[in-house]
């Protein structure tokens, strides 16, 4: 199959490729401009990139104002009423910068808004108050190969200036250049064995302004940093996870695509399992995964599956246990009780580790993929509000539950 990133190997070209958790291929609204599931970062046609030059220590805010209005990129850390430390940026052309954010201004080239977890698909649906930065980071990629591209906690605004104000956690380091973190961090974390099917979960660090590493705040938004971990970088590998505390997004690279799935090979799947006409065992009618197109729309020949047992049926409205728990069915196969949900295939090629059939369902939101993708998410913990971490499907964002938080899918096939 050929797909752009596919392509790019072959042809020299690097993509990266950002993705979203939580969006199954696209918003629910459609990907639209700079607000989309999945971002691809080129090489620029002319250098944007920027590395630190001049330092001023300022003790009046006119002189610090006058410092940032000179058109070029600064990064300003207010220490009190009367100093603040202003580190000038000058152009670099041997990388390329891209942002990321909240704010919908021209600097930010990737717009994200908080993900809203499980079934809440509006993507209209309002924040009442968002978590993530609208300069949340920046994205730093080298022009040349090995192109090796490094990640730093906040962007710059639209007067190309970062602002890390009085209670902003920041300080000296002992080489004398300073640093700071951002309200809610920047948090990364790289899986052992990059993004395979042997890989494991890694350990969640913060990243600083300036790029440098250190262990997690005790919660998100402590003014106490955590400790610096020297023997470890922001270089973002394949399989990264970056979480800007309310979004977590997936860094894929030119390489690492050329080993995944692409989204045809995914509907060869989908085709696949479809043309041997799995039978629901109770009613005997041939159950079909919804083309790709209608991922949000439950089907008259959609799967559906017992969650605890893994048993997949069409759907049937009895086998209820109680009246509160209007999920909890009993498998007529089986007798085990336990949720009774439609199954929806993962479209998004970028979160598969391999290029299996799809043949496991995450619990309990339904989504399918292979059996070695649902497992290597299954033990991901992913950052949840201000100091938690679990497990959550990377096509909804689900909390993940039940005893391994994914089932084996049993189908049954036509009796004829």
């Amino acid at each position: 199959f050929h797909t752009p990133e596919r392509e790019s190997c072959k042809s020299g070209i690097n993509i990266n490729f950002l993705s979203v958790l939580r969006y199954n291929g696209s918003l629910p609204n459609g990907d639209r401009g700079r607000r989309k599931s999945r971002f691809a970062l080129y090489k620029r046609p002319k250098a944007n990139g920027v590395k630190p030059s001049t330092v001023h220590v300022i003790s009046t805010p006119q002189a610090s104002k006058a410092i940032s209005c000179k058109g070029q990129h600064s990064i300003s850390y207010t220490l009190s009423r009367n100093q603040t430390v202003v580190v000038e940026y000058t152009h670099d052309k041997d990388t390329d910068m891209f942002q990321v954010g909240r704010s919908t201004e021209s600097p930010i080239d990737f717009v994200v808004t908080d993900t809203i977890s499980g079934s809440q698909n509006n993507d209209e649906t309002q924040i009442t108050q968002s978590t993530i930065s609208r300069f949340a980071c920046r994205i730093v990629c080298d022009r040349n190969a090995p192109y090796t591209a490094r990640i730093f906690a906040a962007g710059f605004d639209s007067s190309k200036n970062i602002f890390l104000g009085e209670k902003a956690a920041k300080w000296k380091n002992p080489d004398g250049h300073m640093d700071g973190l951002t309200t809610n961090g920047v948090l990364v974390m790289h899986p052992k064995g990059g993004f395979t099917e042997e890989s494991k979960p890694g350990v969640w660090r913060e990243i600083s302004v300036c790029g440098d590493v250190y262990t997690l705040r005790e919660t998100r938004s402590a003014q106490q940093r955590g400790k610096l971990v020297e023997n470890e970088t922001n270089i973002l590998q394949d399989g990264s996870l970056i979480d800007l505390c309310g979004a977590t997004l997936l860094w894929r690279t030119a390489d690492g695509l050329f080993h995944t799935p692409t989204q045809k090979h995914i509907e060869a799947l989908r085709q696949e399992i479809n043309a041997a006409r799995p039978q629901c065992p109770v009613g005997l009618n041939t159950l079909a995964f919804p083309s790709i197109n209608r991922k949000d729309v439950v089907e008259e020949k959609q799967p559906w599956a017992y969650l605890s047992c893994g048993h997949v049926h069409g759907y049937h409205n009895w086998g209820h246990r109680s009246d509160t728990e209007a999920n909890e069915r009993e498998c007529p196969m089986c007798r085990t009780v336990g949720p009774y949900v439609p199954l929806w295939l993962g479209c998004e090629a970028g979160f598969y580790v391999d290029a299996g059939p799809p043949t496991y369902a995450f619990t309990p939101c339904g989504h399918v993929c292979s059996e070695k993708s649902a497992k290597y998410w299954s033990q991901i913990p992913l950052p949840h509000g201000t100091h938690a971490f679990h497990a959550s499907c990377p096509f909804c964002a689900a909390q993940l539950s039940g005893e391994h938080n994914c089932v084996k899918l049993i189908f049954q096939g036509p009796i004829d």
